[in-house]
């Protein structure tokens, strides 16, 4: 496994998505979770991905206990804002100082670990100024509970607010052949500060895979909800898997490994490290997602792969 540099935070090249362990697509398994995680730090990928709010807790413990025993092999992020104690469809988000200092607190005992290496502020805060948030995360800083500061889905104006509190060392976004956000959004900000980009969803979903039968997706799927696979949008979207999967056969390899290498080949074109974070509850999808990591896209390749974007039906939320 490769690494890559997040300000002065070294992860592995490759990270990995926890959420789909606890909530939002479909039925999971404690233990093959778990499994899953320690296979992960097994073949090197060592950046464990989780938050507070996945599976109201779950998430967070999971982790928590997948890594017991190997703390200082993994590179641990966490996130903390996004409050729905008024309900699951029921989001706000929140920054106080108070509220940050008690969920940093409550992260910490449910994965049983001192420190956090990568603290985000998972979306910009809604009940307070962004600098009140940052202010705080740095007061953890200080206190030494958390390692490295990061944002969830900021904008360019938020990220420099934030930095200008304290170094912010990744930004998280969603980040794909299918959406392409950041790169206007933020990265000439995240380029200049020299702050890294960790893109979840990187395989859209799974849509890029081509392995999802939306017609039978679980009643707790999200991806029943969302735009970019329902009324009609999905087979509308189906052009941009099968373009994927072509671009796979022409070099043996899976649909899934060339959208995670297409990832990779945006680095040096938006002048920022790129450390994807795609998500899986199966050992069998992870070491299939790791071997992308050695995959190097062609100029003919990326040609046919970069106009995907704006073929997109349906928003991404």
């Amino acid at each position: 496994m490769h690494h890559t540099d997040l300000g002065e935070l070294t992860v592995s090249a490759q990270g990995l998505g926890c959420m789909g362990m606890s909530e939002a697509y479909g039925s999971s398994d404690w233990d093959s979770s778990v499994a899953t995680i320690r296979r992960a730090i097994d073949l090197g990928v060592t950046f464990i991905d989780t938050a507070d709010v996945y599976g109201a807790g779950h998430n967070e413990v999971l982790v928590g206990r997948a890594i017991a025993g190997q703390r200082d092999q993994v590179q641990l992020a966490t996130k903390f804002g996004m409050d729905r104690s008024n309900g699951n469809n029921t989001f706000v988000f929140r920054g106080e100082p108070a509220y940050t200092k008690r969920a940093c607190e409550t992260s910490l005992l449910r994965l049983g670990v001192d420190v956090i290496d990568l603290y985000y502020l998972h979306r910009p805060p809604q009940t307070n100024d962004i600098e009140e948030t940052i202010g705080a995360m740095a007061e953890l800083v200080a206190e030494g509970k958390v390692r490295y500061i990061g944002v969830s889905e900021v904008d360019e104006a938020q990220l420099r607010r934030a930095h200008a509190v304290h170094p912010i060392t990744a930004v998280q976004s969603e980040y794909s052949l299918w959406t392409r956000d950041p790169e206007t959004r933020v990265a000439p900000a995240m380029r200049e500060l020299g702050i890294g980009l960790v893109p979840y969803s990187p395989l859209g979903r799974g849509f890029l895979t081509g392995t999802v039968d939306i017609a039978n997706l679980g009643a707790g799927d999200y991806r029943n909800y969302n735009a970019r696979f329902t009324g009609g949008a999905a087979q509308a979207n189906q052009p941009i898997a099968d373009t994927v999967r072509s671009v796979a056969e022409a070099r043996g390899v899976t649909p899934a490994q060339i959208a995670l290498a297409w990832i990779y080949a945006q680095s040096d074109r938006l002048g920022v490290p790129i450390v994807p974070i795609p998500g899986t509850k199966q050992a069998q999808w992870l070491t299939q997602n790791v071997g992308s990591t050695n995959i190097t896209l062609s100029d003919d390749e990326l040609a046919v792969l970069d106009p995907l974007a704006a073929q997109v039906v349906g928003a991404r939320y």
